[in-house]
């Protein structure tokens, strides 16, 4: 709770009451409050800007208000908050695509210095929201959820504050705040397209309120607002179709193709034998004779535009470019009402409420799905070739399939948010006080709609000619594609947050400086979440979300027991109580204090506290600082969710296997993961400290600089696929291989306490406000981010690894981020051309050079810049026009070699595959 220091002038102590309850509120209680009219006036001077040197905190707290969303021409949380250059490595769409986070499609993430989307904690109104619901290696509010319409600013506090709000805030809090006290109404539409076709917008919202707190004793309000987002194919983009897997990463093409590969079995002894019995009968592919492991009669011709000839990756066999046919950008439907409002009981006691509903619906288009049988017969094989292989009929060997005839993968992710908050606000004696119930849930389904098929029926199909996986299935083969398709609520999860809290503030005495302020408060919560698998996906026959490749009878290879993915049901309590004072010991120096204290159930407790400075030596000047101990509590699902299976989202080329003596093709690829929980995990620490200056040479021009440090400990991870692959000689144990020892066949990752992440940066800040001329007026507005460190251990004991200015593991930390504007404005006209920035950086350096066979050269990244242009005319007292173009320039992400995200030669989680981009809105007020 940070308690920002008011203009000071000689006032009663009612005014200090309400200072301390302004100050509370605005960064605490983010205005839930819902106090009267001059309360609310004074929280808003407060809590709402930072341009002013009287505004600014011992906290570094960055506001974006209404109108600076509005030019920036976006309309999700999501959206806006990539603009934000303290945010690094967010969940995204692009990212949530490749599903990486064991369950958690559609899951949109916010994630302050790049520490963990577990890090920072979103707040609305100054409370909790329930965390999505549905369990993975992430646990944060999904930001689709946040009612975009009804913002009236953000608040985005850039320093740790598990002193101030407990768990999830290490990085730090964003506080989306909406509307209050509103009447009139108010209409806005907004439409964007593409240049290109493909992911277009098309929003609405509306909203209303009618009373006066003051004057009626009440006030009513609610906005509606809806979204509807169209999907972007992967063909529908150039430089998607530039940049050929083929050509570029032949490593990162799929051996499971359609026609599909065949794949020689056995032992190396064996296999030679194989490819020896061949060459004797004069059995050739592509007029050669077979040498490889794997290979296709179909070569060169192949599948084209999705399975090419790429000789670079199998020489003797066919590749997937799953680019080819593929949604990079979702298809959404985003609904959502805020409704709140107050009734005056007495002069010193309202009555508030607050309910939110939303629902994001989100679908989810992949290629087919890939396929290994394993054991078929040399007989069945040669059922469906022309060119016979001249092996034994009972020779066993491996079917690579694309399922193309099944169609490609389609989930609707459905995330269902509602928040009741009821409270009572007021004044007793010499305290102002609030407390409320606060009751959160969110809901979440991931549905299985098309191109997933029951893999037992499928084998079996192969097996007895009616499937042929070399080419078009006859009409029983079609008719049995149809009986097996699997339209299944596959993921169903529910999570609930039930909070009782308590807040009150007042004032106990003079100091040489103003009044020393306190507050106090308690919070009891409850977390439950609860996890459904269908029956279908317990089966482990759905063929594209399987935990073994299987057999050729469709056999489940792993433990009835351990490996089913069961139900699970778990909750826990928190109880909390805190306290801060605001000891403004002269009229220059300000202290404020902080000490919380959380005991988590299952958990342990822990008290961690927080202590901020502020010393303004002149009206020009303000230098502050800031200092504390944060922690995060392992969530539910890091303890206790069910086993998850699936694939690594890398393409690693395993070592081991190509010492093994196999071509780095075979030995690359995604391999199969298997996700465990941790019921024995400790909470993170952290130490966090942060330094700065302000400097306000003129009343129009204000500049800052913040440095900032955290440290974390006992980090919740697993150990990363790539650390892993490079360290087999000490991580091993987690990987399991074939009977012969060479290819991968699973690896384990289990949630650990990993270690130790260390960052600081400096955080730049500089506004600018012309005076009116015969030209109009004129801003200028900076804000970024450059990490002097971020350095990160992948398991216990291993050595630091630096992760600023490279592509790491998962993801990249880029040296300096930055967001800038110019603004014009004159009478009713307005122009503003912003620019988001991110700067170039290594590339991932893992993957491996074919032609070679060695790791791949060292490259760089090009820094990402992007400019968009936006105008506005208001037209009347109530109407306001505004027209822009996003991505003013057309510029196409960076090539990147990043394997982590299925959306491979460029990085998903900060560029923007949809280009530019014009869009129009209208808005309408009644008054």
């Amino acid at each position: 709770m940070s308690l920002p220091r008011m203009p000071r002038r000689a006032s009663p102590a009612r005014f200090l009451k309400l200072q301390a309850l302004a100050q509370a509120a605005a960064l605490l209680a983010g205005g839930a409050a819902l106090a009267q009219d001059n309360k609310l006036e004074r929280i808003e001077v407060t809590g709402s800007s930072i341009k002013r040197l009287e505004g600014e905190t011992a906290l570094p707290v960055q506001t974006l208000k209404r109108e600076e969303i509005a030019k920036s021409g976006v309309t999700t949380a999501a959206e806006l908050l990539k603009n934000i250059s303290g945010n690094t490595a967010g969940l995204t769409d692009g990212a949530s695509i490749t599903d990486n986070q064991g369950g958690q499609r559609g899951f949109n993430g916010a994630n302050l210095r790049g520490i963990g989307v577990s890090s920072t904690l979103i707040l609305l109104n100054g409370r909790r929201m329930a965390n999505f619901a549905s369990p993975g290696d992430s646990s944060g509010v999904d930001l689709n959820n946040i009612p975009a319409g009804a913002i009236e600013r953000v608040e985005i506090l850039k320093d740790g504050a598990s002193a101030i709000y407990g768990t999830d805030a290490i990085g730090g809090v964003i506080n989306f705040i909406t509307r209050k006290d509103y009447r009139g109404a108010d209409i806005n539409v907004y439409a964007a397209r593409t240049q290109e076709g493909g992911a277009e917008k098309t929003t609405a919202s509306v909203g209303g309120g009618v009373g006066n707190v003051r004057d009626d004793g009440f006030n009513l309000f609610g906005v509606l607002d809806v979204q509807k987002l169209g999907a972007l194919n992967s063909q529908e983009r150039d430089f998607i179709k530039q940049r050929p897997l083929a050509d570029n990463l032949p490593l990162y093409l799929s051996s499971r193709t359609f026609p599909a590969n065949i794949r020689l079995q056995g032992s190396s002894s064996s296999r030679r034998a194989q490819l020896a019995a061949l060459k004797a009968a004069g059995y050739k592919v592509n007029g050669q004779d077979v040498t490889e492991r794997t290979f296709n009669p179909a070569v060169p011709a192949c599948n084209p535009p999705g399975t090419v000839f790429a000789p670079l990756n199998l020489s003797q066999a066919c590749s997937f470019d799953y680019l080819q046919d593929t949604e990079i950008y979702p298809e959404s439907e985003k609904l959502s009402l805020l409704s709140r409002g107050v009734l005056k009981l007495n002069a010193d006691t309202e009555l508030f409420a607050e309910l939110l509903k939303s629902r994001a619906t989100t679908k989810y288009i992949n290629s087919p799905v890939p396929v290994q049988l394993l054991d078929v017969p040399v007989k069945v094989i040669n059922g469906y070739l022309s060119n016979k292989l001249p092996l034994p009929d009972t020779q066993l060997m491996t079917l690579r399939l694309r399922a193309d005839e099944a169609g490609n993968r389609s989930n609707t992710v459905t995330s269902d948010a509602e928040r009741v908050v009821v409270g009572v606000s007021g004044v007793l004696g010499d305290w102002d006080y609030t407390t409320a119930l606060n009751r959160a849930v969110n809901k979440t389904n991931d549905a299985y709609v098309d191109g997933y098929f029951l893999f037992d029926k499928m084998v079996a199909g192969v097996m007895n000619g009616s499937i042929n996986p070399f080419g078009a299935s006859p009409a029983a083969g079609k008719a049995l594609w149809d009986s097996i398709r699997v339209r299944d609520d596959a993921r169903k999860a529910k999570g609930i947050t039930t909070t009782v809290d308590f807040k009150a503030s007042s004032t106990l005495t003079e100091l040489a400086g103003g009044a020393l302020g306190v507050a106090v408060g308690a919070e009891l919560r409850q977390e439950e979440t609860s996890f459904t698998p269908s029956a279908l996906l317990n089966s482990n026959l759905i063929a594209g979300d399987r935990g073994t490749s299987g057999d050729a009878t469709g056999n489940f290879g792993g433990d009835p027991v351990r490996d089913r993915v069961v139900a699970t049901s778990n909750s826990r309590k928190i109880g909390s109580v805190y306290g801060e004072l605001n000891a403004p010991f002269t009229k220059e120096l300000e202290v404020q204090v902080a000490l919380r204290y959380d005991d988590y159930g299952g958990v342990g407790s822990t008290t961690n506290p927080k202590l901020g400075v502020r010393y303004q030596p002149s009206k020009q000047v303000m230098l502050r600082g800031s200092a504390g101990t944060g922690f995060r509590a392992p969530t539910i699902s890091e303890l206790y969710r069910p086993i998850s299976y699936g694939s690594a989202s890398a393409s690693p080329t395993d070592p081991v296997c190509v010492k093994a003596g196999l071509s780095p093709a075979d030995c690359s690829g995604q391999p199969p993961v298997t996700r465990y929980s941790n019921p024995n995990l400790k909470p993170e620490r952290s130490k966090q400290a942060s330094f700065g200056i302000v400097f306000e040479p003129t009343r129009s021009t204000t500049f800052s600089i913040d440095y900032w440090n955290i440290r974390k400990t006992d980090v919740i991870s697993d150990i990363g696929i790539q650390t892993i692959i490079n360290n087999q000689a000490k991580y091993g144990k987690l990987v399991t291989r074939d009977e012969f020892g060479e290819v991968i066949t699973n690896i384990d990752l289990r949630k650990e306490n990993q270690g130790e992440l260390k960052t600081s940066g400096l955080d730049l800040e500089a506004n600018w406000r012309s005076d009116s001329t015969e030209f109009g007026r004129f801003g200028l507005n900076l804000s970024g981010t450059y990490v002097l460190e971020y350095k990160r251990q992948f398991g216990a004991g291993e050595p630091f690894v630096s992760n600023v200015g490279r592509f790491l593991n998962d993801q990249v930390i880029q040296r300096w981020r930055h967001r800038a504007s110019i603004d014009w404005d004159m009478g009713p006209f307005g122009l503003t051309l912003g620019n988001t920035f991110y700067s170039s950086y290594a590339d991932q350096s893992t993957i491996f050079n074919p032609v070679t066979n060695k790791q791949a050269e060292p490259r760089t990244v090009k820094a990402y810049s992007l400019f968009d242009l936006s105008g506005s005319w208001k037209v009347d007292k109530s109407m306001r026009v505004r027209v822009g173009i996003q991505n003013l320039l057309d510029t196409q992400p960076p090539f990147s070699n990043q394997d982590q995200y299925f959306l491979a030669t460029y990085d998903p989680t900060y560029t923007d595959p949809r280009g530019r981009t014009f869009y129009a809105s209208i808005s309408y007020s009644f008054r």
